[in-house]
């Protein structure tokens, strides 16, 4: 998949035809289909067409959906500096790693996220965002910035998704994180759909203008349940496995961002030690319980004791 977005590019970029491009890279154009179909690249010639088209070590999916570097970078200044500030404004315990872009996904998935919500990027990076950054950070003026960029909705939503995802983070590396590593209950694959799509978890807990993002209740809907099903195989396995759960991790799901990073900070802090929530395996023990009161008369009748055998209460009591 990153070679076809390498490629698109590439053919954009450079203005040429993928023949013209397989006679520049010194390979055929069947390979050129190749690569544009998702085919994998080698190393060292995903670095040779980078450093053709000069964009290091950019997303070029992200170049893409943003129309042009230059338009990408602009939007990258944004994005990274409202990150940077909605760390600022964590007070969970917690560091938020996605908003770090160690990994240099970011923006990729910020733009993927509100595309998935139905918002349309506008084809000029709007010219009220575009703003010298450096120059904020020299003066100290981040807040008086922050305050004029929320009035737009691009700078809005993508702020008030990173703010969520701080509280939505926090639970998560708080609760949901050590179980999903733990070899043991060999969680690697759903572990990382609930990581991997946390941020889109976390625009579905935000206040939403539904006509700049048209598509949101059906997002939400497809986030939700997919989230539903990934935590009741995280609780599943670790019912089986005899692990305890601190907190009902179905929170993730209902809970406002406000509310998980609440809990989370009391985790941080130590007030939740060796807790174990008291509702965690409730609904695995009345599924248990409903399961042998269908299962059991069953048993009896075909045993022929069904008639005979009698409960007797007293065994039942506690004194």
């Amino acid at each position: 998949m990153f070679s076809e977005d390498l490629i698109k590019l590439a053919l954009k970029i450079m203005s040429c035809s993928q023949k013209e491009l397989a006679s520049q890279l010194g390979v055929s154009p069947t390979q050129i289909s190749k690569w544009k179909k998702g085919e994998y690249m080698s190393t060292d010639m995903e670095k040779r067409i980078r450093t053709e088209l000069k964009i290091d070590d950019k997303d070029p999916a992200f170049i893409l959906w943003a129309g042009s570097l230059e338009q990408s970078a602009k939007w990258e200044r944004l994005i990274l500096f409202l990150s940077e500030r909605a760390q600022e404004h964590s007070d969970t315990g917690y560091k938020t790693y996605p908003l770090s872009d160690e990994m240099g996904t970011l923006c990729w998935e910020t733009f993927h996220t509100l595309k998935k919500m139905g918002v349309n990027f506008p084809k000029n990076f709007p010219d009220v965002l575009d703003i010298d950054y450096d120059h904020v950070y020299e003066n100290d003026e981040s807040d008086n910035i922050l305050d004029k960029l929320e009035e737009n909705s691009y700078s809005a939503h993508i702020y008030k998704i990173y703010r969520a995802l701080n509280d939505v983070y926090a639970f998560y590396a708080a609760y949901i994180s050590e179980l999903v590593l733990d070899d043991d209950l060999d969680l690697l694959d759903v572990g990382n759909d609930i990581e991997s799509c946390l941020m889109e978890l976390a625009a579905t807990k935000i206040e939403v203008d539904e006509a700049f993002a048209p598509d949101f209740s059906k997002f939400r809907y497809e986030v939700v349940r997919n989230y539903k099903e990934w935590l009741k195989i995280v609780k599943d396995k670790a019912f089986r496995a005899g692990v305890p759960l601190r907190a009902e991790l179905m929170q993730l799901v209902y809970d406002s961002h406000d509310e998980l990073g609440h809990e989370a900070e009391a985790e941080s802090l130590g007030f939740n030690f060796s807790r174990i929530h008291p509702d965690v395996y409730m609904n695995e023990l009345l599924c248990g319980m409903r399961v042998i009161h269908q299962v059991l008369p069953l048993i009896m009748k075909k045993l022929g004791i069904y008639d005979e055998y009698k409960v007797d209460d007293s065994d039942l009591t506690l004194g």
